[in-house]
C-alpha cells in the first residue's frame, strides 16, 4: 500500500524504512509533511533507505513521506508516526516548609501520551 503506521516511545530511536526498486536505481528523499526533519537528530542509513531520528519526542509525531525518484518517474509512501510517552515531570512537586498560619503552593506538572491524570493525596488520603 501507499501508507503505513509506526508507534515509538518517547526517548527511543525512530527507524523508518523505504525500500524501492527501479532501473536506473531510484534516489530516496524523506520529508515530514507540514514540518521539518529535526536537523540535529536526523540521520540516514543504507543509501537513505532508512531514516533514523534519535531521542524522539511527541513533537516528532506526524506523517513522514519517502519519495523514490529516477529519470522515469517517482513513487512515494507515507508513514504515520505516533510517539507515545509514559508520564514524566514537567515540574515535579518540591518539599514545602511552612510556619503555622502561613500559606503555600505546591505545583505538579506532568505530561505523557496519553495525557496522565494527576491526583493529590495527603498522608495517603485523596484530597
Amino acid at each position: 500500500g501507499s501508507t503505513s503506521t509506526k508507534v515509538e516511545l518517547r526517548g527511543n530511536v525512530l527507524l523508518l524504512e523505504c525500500i524501492a526498486a527501479g532501473l536506473p536505481t531510484p534516489v530516496i528523499r524523506w520529508i515530514k509533511e507540514g514540518g521539518e526533519l529535526p536537523a540535529n537528530r536526523t540521520f540516514f542509513e543504507n543509501f537513505k533507505k532508512t531514516l533514523k531520528i534519535i531521542d524522539v519526542s511527541e513533537a516528532d509525531s506526524g506523517n513522514y513521506k519517502c519519495i523514490a525518484r529516477n529519470t522515469l518517474g517517482s513513487v512515494h509512501h507515507v508513514i504515520s508516526v505516533t510517539v507515545k510517552a509514559a508520564p514524566y515531570w514537567i515540574t515535579a512537586p518540591r518539599n514545602l516548609v511552612l510556619s503555622p498560619g502561613e500559606d503555600g503552593t505546591l505545583i505538579c506538572r506532568a505530561n505523557g501520551n496519553p495525557k496522565p491524570g494527576i491526583s493529590w493525596l495527603a498522608n495517603g488520603v485523596p484530597i
